[in-house]
């Protein structure tokens, strides 16, 4: 399978609240990129949430959405992680985590009443959110003589090409991140420079 391009998630943190029988369902929706800050933000929530019976969880990780987990946190199977997930999945969303926390109003919803609840609590928060879309890149680093300098900058500036590093010297020596889309066309533009290697 190749990698994708591009990839959706979230700006910022959004939450929503969803209402039913006297039960209120918090929801939050987190921009993240690794399990330990899920682990440290779900962590988090059950402190800020202490009273609330149940912190149920989706998340989705990596431009290809390759990773992903749904917790009903002692709700009955399938009625709360998996439904959060539905509804991150129906955006296309990844890098991603949904928290409902769920405070008890004293009646029962049974399940397809809890799987609705889940459902528009998760629904509400990524309604308020603001959506990006991110370019995926590869990191490249590339080396040249001095004598290139010219030439190499005016492809990185033609290309909107990101540097996270530089050393220019008589030996030269750039960090590069090449969107994977253009990868094959700027690649090809650098190597017709006189003295020029580069390796991922």
């Amino acid at each position: 399978m190749s990698s994708p391009e591009a990839f959706r998630s979230i700006d910022t943190v959004s939450e929503g609240l969803y209402k039913e029988k006297g039960s209120r369902f918090v929801a939050t929706a987190y921009p993240v990129s690794d399990e330990d800050e899920i682990k440290d933000i779900i962590d988090s929530v059950r402190k800020e949430h202490h009273e609330a019976r149940h912190h149920c969880y989706a998340y989705i990780l990596g431009a290809g959405s390759e990773r992903w987990r749904a917790n009903d946190d002692g709700e009955p199977s399938g009625t709360a992680g998996r439904p959060i997930l539905g509804q991150i999945r129906s955006l296309h969303l990844t890098n991603i985590l949904v928290v409902v926390s769920r405070y008890f109003g004293g009646t029962l919803l049974g399940v397809s009443g809890l799987i609705n609840a889940y459902r528009k609590a998760a629904a509400a928060a990524l309604g308020n959110a603001r959506i990006k879309e991110h370019i995926v890149h590869r990191t490249f680093r590339i080396t040249f003589p001095y004598t290139s300098l010219n030439a190499v900058m005016k492809i990185v500036k033609d290309e909107n090409i990101i540097l996270s590093s530089q050393e220019i010297d008589i030996e030269c020596c750039l960090t590069a991140e090449l969107p994977v889309s253009g990868i094959e066309r700027i690649l090809q533009r650098l190597s017709r420079t006189e003295g020029l290697k580069y390796s991922s």
